[in-house]
């Protein structure tokens, strides 16, 4: 029969261990799930810049001009709020 300050031991024995693997395991998680929010994001970023170019490559096709033409930085300028003055 195992005695109680023999439990004490045993249980001073392996409590740090199992506080370090809690700790990893946690640590592990968190990293884990940062990643896995970080590729969401870019997943989503990298959408949405498809969807944008796509955009603007239907916009050029539609204003008549060849696709291969490259736009100049003009095009921006005109459209900002200064084109209104």
């Amino acid at each position: 029969m195992v005695t109680v300050g023999e439990l004490g031991a045993v249980l001073a024995a392996v409590l740090p261990s199992i506080g370090v693997g809690l700790v990893f395991w946690f640590v592990v998680r968190a990293l884990v799930q940062a990643d896995r929010r970080e590729r969401l994001a870019l997943a989503r970023l990298d959408a949405e810049d498809r969807a944008r170019r796509e955009a603007e490559r239907r916009t050029v096709l539609d204003e008549g001009r060849p696709q291969d033409e490259p736009r100049t930085g003009d095009d921006d300028v005109a459209e900002g709020p200064r084109a209104q003055e």
